[in-house]
């Protein structure tokens, strides 16, 4: 593609005075999230032009001094001179807040980035960035500083106009920054977490090159590259991997209305619970929205009039749900869009109401001459028969649902031998403690301070309901009894306004057991109640594993490296206690390491990456054991919150951990 792209395309809409002195506003956090939210701006600026037919390749460099290089081969920053500020495009994109080809309609039909900002508010927040443009067979560079003058810092300013520095055949943008250390806690990037980004914006962008590379151990350089010309495709099948799927391949179509690019691709397994993933312009979209609205009822539509023709529902029978035909369903939803409007509590919903209906165009364009096309029989009739067997059970559900209702109506009365509840009625105060075994639960109950904190023991292991449909669930006392404490409702009827708990905290022993609890109750939470991750209600209690004692000082240590920290300042003659489980410690020393707000460390528990959660769910609690061992042997440590949480996002109470 030849687009012309040029300094006059460059819109501005203000400075950067607030960057920094409000960087939580731009980038989220300055914890590792930020600092990796830095890195993803300057991507998200190469996607662009790839995603936009100007790029095919993105690499990644994490260096030594903790710098990083983006570079992409696209068309390069317009380095004419700006007509109202007379200084370079480069220098106007990286100085100007609001400032980009992406506010006009001609550079870009399409473009990512959370809030539009992404190369000056990295700019504002770095101690030094260098830009290498190559364009026109030249080689343009500036470099940006921020520094200290009469007790204040002036960020992200240039110490020299743009200045040609050579001639090259190459094209593209290099973009190297350096974190500033007076604004971040870290600037240590988590090569994996950089490396799963990537991987997801390869599969999201079919046929791009992503490269990343890390430099900063000597004689230790990991590398990574990831392309799937297969694009959604593949990423069905890499969530599907663990699974069994009723048919060989993805379905996949795309289509374009209104200036929308749609792009489906879904697969169907054999279990119970549906899992669709969103994105707008490479976000993702956690909470949803009008795209998968759209697909959601175009899908139950499409599949509805296709029984019907093939006499599978005759005509006095009534439709079957839109949850018939997701049972079992991975799905991957991707929008290309003008002007996004997100909604939602972390601006991961997307509400454009065009949406809907250029969603619904593509899944009807596309999917009902799929389902015709005769070579594409045996698939469709799987789709067909998972449905109905679906409608049936979904009738027996709807009974044990009712019965559940019925029953949250009487069970507090059995409750109250089981769950100690809280005096205090302001549910936003409440912590709920779900403790592993009777006899943890019995002291936590003795130390907690029933103001505010209430306790409901597990007395055996719960049931793993990723192998199970939602009517053995129901018939489940233990999560019966999570779901009649919450008072949300479940699945379809969750509703998290009736919540009467606003931190809902998972306490186990840190042994193979009390790992397994865990993993199940997330696993519950993840596929029943899943906004109570996404909204940040469920946490992670981390007991200490060890007490050190010498004379009347005694310390606790959460994991083996603080123990060795923790004995190194106590010197000789100590004595030392491994906690084997909960129900060693007495009530006041459960209360004072791990129950008071205090003292304790809490993990939230919430999604960074829908797919990679997805598919470490079903490798570790589906029905396949070779992988589960493989994982298992390869990842597990019991000693501290495991493998499974750590695919989570993880927040400490009172900021990142």
């Amino acid at each position: 593609m030849s687009k012309e792209y040029s300094v006059k395309d460059i819109k501005i809409m203000e400075g950067l005075e607030a960057v920094r002195m409000r960087p939580g506003m731009y980038i989220g956090s300055t914890g590792s999230r930020g600092l990796h939210h830095m890195l993803y701006e300057i991507v998200d600026n190469a996607v662009d032009e790839a995603a936009n037919g100007y790029a095919d390749e993105v690499s990644v460099t994490l260096h030594r001094d903790r710098s990083v290089t983006v570079e992409d081969n696209g068309r390069g920053i317009p380095v004419g001179i700006h007509e109202k500020l007379g200084v370079s495009g480069v220098e106007v994109v990286f100085t100007q807040l609001h400032a980009g080809g992406k506010f006009g309609n001609d550079s870009y039909g399409y473009s990512g980035g959370l809030h539009g900002v992404g190369a000056s508010v990295v700019n504002a927040l770095s101690e030094y960035v260098d830009v290498e443009v190559c364009t026109g067979g030249k080689v343009y560079n500036q470099r940006f500083e921020s520094y200290e003058e009469n007790g204040r810092i002036v960020s992200g300013h240039p110490v020299a106009p743009l200045a040609e520095t050579g001639r090259t055949r190459r094209q593209g943008t290099k973009v190297t920054f350096l974190p500033d250390k007076r604004v971040f806690e870290t600037l240590d990037m988590n090569f994996d977490t950089v490396a799963k980004r990537l991987r997801e914006l390869a599969y999201l962008n079919r046929g791009v090159t992503f490269k990343l590379s890390d430099q900063r151990e000597w004689g230790n350089k990991k590398e990574k590259e990831y392309c799937f010309n297969g694009g959604l495709s593949d990423y069905i099948k890499f969530m599907n991997k663990e699974k069994t799927t009723l048919y060989d391949e993805p379905i996949c179509f795309s289509a374009s209305k209104d200036g929308i690019m749609v792009e489906v691709a879904f697969q169907h397994n054999d279990g119970y619970t549906e899992n669709i993933v969103s994105y707008v312009n490479n976000i993702a979209t956690g909470e949803g929205g009008t795209h998968e609205t759209g697909f959601k009822a175009a899908l139950t539509k499409v599949m509805n009039d296709y029984c019907r023709k093939i006499q599978v529902l005759k005509d006095k029978d009534p439709s079957l749900m839109g949850e018939d035909f997701r049972e079992g369903i991975t799905a991957v939803v991707s929008l290309k869009m003008r002007s996004v409007q997100f909604e939602g509590q972390t601006k991961t919903k997307l509400g454009n109401t065009e949406a809907r209906p250029a969603v619904e165009f593509a899944v009807t364009e596309k999917l009902v001459p799929f389902l015709e096309d005769l070579k594409n029989a045996e698939t469709a009739s799987k789709m067909v028969e998972k449905a109905v067997k679906a409608a049936k059970v979904r009738e027996t559900t709807r009974k044990a649902k009712n019965m559940a209702r019925e029953k949250s109506k009487l069970e507090n009365a059995p409750l109250v031998g089981k769950l100690s509840s809280c005096t205090g009625k302001d549910p936003l105060q409440n912590e709920l403690f779900i403790v592993e075994g009777d006899s943890a639960g019995g002291s936590a109950k003795q130390g907690r301070d029933r103001r505010f904190q209430a306790i409901l023991p597990l007395r055996g292991k719960p049931l793993n309901v990723e192998k199970k449909r939602l009517e053995a669930v129901l018939a489940n006392d233990e999560f019966r009894s999570i779901i009649t404490a919450l008072g949300t409702g479940i699945g379809e009827d969750f509703t998290l306004s009736t919540l009467k708990y606003n931190k809902i905290i998972i306490l186990s022993d840190a042994d193979q057991d009390g790992a397994h609890i865990r993993a199940i109750l997330l696993t519950f939470f993840y596929r029943y109640m899943r906004e109570l991750i996404t909204q940040g209600h469920v946490y992670i209690g981390l007991p200490p594993l060890y007490k050190v004692q010498k004379g009347d000082k005694v310390v606790y240590a959460y994991d083996d490296a603080e123990l060795t920290k923790v004995t190194q300042k106590m010197g000789q003659g100590y004595s030392l206690q491994r906690y084997k489980g909960l129900g060693e410690m007495n009530p006041s020393q459960l209360w004072e390491t791990t129950m008071n707000p205090e003292n304790r460390s809490l993990v939230c528990v919430g999604i960074d990456d829908a797919a990679e959660v997805e598919h470490l769910v079903t490798v570790l609690m589906g029905d396949k054991v070779a992988p589960r061992k493989e994982y298992i042997s390869e990842h597990a440590n019991f000693n501290k919150v495991d493998d499974f949480e750590s695919k989570l996002q993880k927040t400490k109470e009172g900021g990142q951990a």
